[in-house]
């Protein structure tokens, strides 16, 4: 049974304490004002996300994933999901741009860590500690701090891995969840379509803001990725 479907992953009832999170073809773009399906996308981001998540396991951070099902399955624990998107950003490009007067392409050192409340229906807006706690999205401001030092450690992971692979990580998206026991978990996914990548040589954009830009087929991009981390 379909327990959540959302702009590119569906997520079925599992055995036991488990999910099934299966990867569609689905590209969104714009609070889904702009939509295409691209064959071959989910799988690709199946496995993508696979790899990330077991860089990170086998690093120490605790996450929902348990394993990779071929083609497009992810088996995971099951968690209620936190409803915060915590963002972590190594230089600005994109939407930050908007709201403040940095230039693309400025590095940010130390990383900046912004949260956002996850909710379509307003946009997913950007909130500060005092607003996540009145909304009750998250129990303390202990557990707040630990999202951003889990979204910290994760960026340096990942940051030291994909740079040894040509890819320069330039921001990403995670999401979180608390198990039956109230453990955090990290969750949802780690992909081209929640990170930004550039080439370390090139600059060139290897994620969803090719779709986001029409600037050519994501997939060849997609695969890409897939081939340098060895997915």
């Amino acid at each position: 049974m379909e327990v959540y479907k959302g702009k590119a992953k569906s997520v079925i009832e599992g055995d036991g304490d488990t999910y099934v999170m299966e990867f569609r073809n689905d590209l969104t773009a714009g609070d889904g004002a702009k939509k295409a399906s691209k064959e071959g996308k989910g799988a690709l981001n199946a496995e993508i996300s696979a790899k990330f998540f077991e860089v990170l396991i086998d690093a120490g951070i605790d996450t929902h994933f348990i394993r990779f099902e071929p083609p497009t399955k992810h088996i995971v624990k099951r968690v209620k999901i936190i409803p915060l998107e915590v963002i972590c950003r190594n230089i600005a490009t994109g939407s930050i741009l908007k709201r403040y007067p940095f230039t693309q392409g400025q590095k940010f050192n130390p990383p900046l860590v912004e949260m956002g409340y996850k909710d379509d229906a307003y946009h997913d807006p950007f909130l500060n500690d005092a607003v996540a706690l009145a909304l009750g999205a998250a129990r303390d401001v202990a557990e707040l701090d630990k999202l951003r030092e889990i979204t910290l450690k994760v960026n340096s992971i990942l940051s030291k891995f994909l740079l040894e692979k040509g890819i320069t990580l330039v921001d990403f998206k995670l999401e979180f969840g608390r198990d039956k026991d109230g453990n955090l978990l990290l969750a949802d996914e780690v992909t081209p379509d929640t990170c930004r990548f550039w080439d370390v040589e090139t600059g060139e954009i290897m994620d969803k803001d090719r779709f986001r830009q029409d600037l050519g087929d994501v997939r060849e991009f997609y695969r890409e990725v897939k081939r340098r981390i060895g997915a």
